[in-house]
């Protein structure tokens, strides 16, 4: 079944949450033959740090690909997506307000592209520079503003293929942060990471969730859930199944029913660690 247009707000649509940056009501959307929600509501909020937790295909890119407008919800009555309150988004003002880091992104950048080059093409939206966009001095400065604050000036010469898959994910980060965006999204950051690359890329977001900046974490990772998010929403099989406070779904029995397995949590100074409970 083919995707329609984001549907329009109806008469019967309650007025929008002024502080939400997604809104979804009842949603449905298919991704090639076969729908990944049927019947999904969510609304996440700015200066609300959230985690969205589920297993392997539980539907957690794919809302992520409704946030970013790759994929679009199926028309009908008594639905609706809203991203910042609106039902039609600009994608280049999209862009400019909501920040990303994905694996999928960092594979798509060729080995041979220069470090600055993957931060500066954040502006463009692009993977890599063409020969029709022109930086200016302003975003070449912020460029190097970033990258010293990430620990990346050295790196700016640096094939992108030559760096280790920490000094890529920051890059990326970099790259998300060029427009201060107000939302930063973060698909499995961790994923591949060493320790020491974990450790450094989860204080990195430490600083920006106290510097105002809204974290929307999504992951299988209990471990790269830092203690400033406060919300997690667990997914699985396209629906939410548990929404609430961290300490209140951290907990051994809702990840257990979540993973389908026996769990056991630990937790010391704001994170937590899984371990089997047998």
């Amino acid at each position: 079944m083919a995707a329609a247009s984001l549907p329009t707000v109806s008469a019967m649509s309650p007025a929008s949450d002024l502080s939400a940056y997604l809104e979804l009501q009842a949603v449905e959307a298919w991704l090639g033959p076969r729908p990944v929600f049927t019947d999904l509501s969510l609304c996440l909020h700015r200066g609300e740090h959230t985690v969205i937790l589920g297993p392997n295909g539980s539907g957690k890119s794919s809302l992520l690909k409704l946030l970013s407008r790759e994929l679009y919800p199926v028309v009908k009555p008594g639905s609706w997506l809203r991203i910042f309150g609106s039902t039609t988004v600009n994608l280049w003002e999209l862009r400019g307000r909501v920040g990303l880091v994905s694996p999928d992104l960092q594979a798509h950048y060729r080995p041979q592209v220069r470090a600055a080059v993957v931060v500066l093409s954040g502006f463009f939206g692009s993977v890599g520079i063409g020969r029709s966009q022109q930086p200016s001095a302003a975003m070449e400065a912020r460029v190097a503003e970033l990258m010293a604050q990430l620990g990346l000036a050295e790196l700016a010469d640096r094939p992108f293929g030559q760096l280790s898959d920490g000094q890529r994910r920051r890059l990326l980060l970099a790259r998300a942060l060029v427009h201060q965006p107000e939302v930063l999204v973060l698909d499995e950051p961790t994923n591949g990471l060493d320790l020491q690359a974990r450790h450094q890329l989860l204080a990195i977001l430490r600083d920006l969730a106290r510097a105002g900046t809204t974290l929307l974490l999504v992951t299988h990772q209990i471990e790269a859930i830092i203690p400033e998010i406060r919300r997690a929403v667990l997914l699985r099989a396209g629906r939410v199944v548990g929404d609430g406070p961290v300490e209140h779904l951290l907990c051994d029995g809702p990840l257990s029913d979540l993973f389908a397995t026996p769990l056991r949590v630990c937790s010391a100074n704001g994170y937590h660690q899984v371990l089997p409970a047998a």
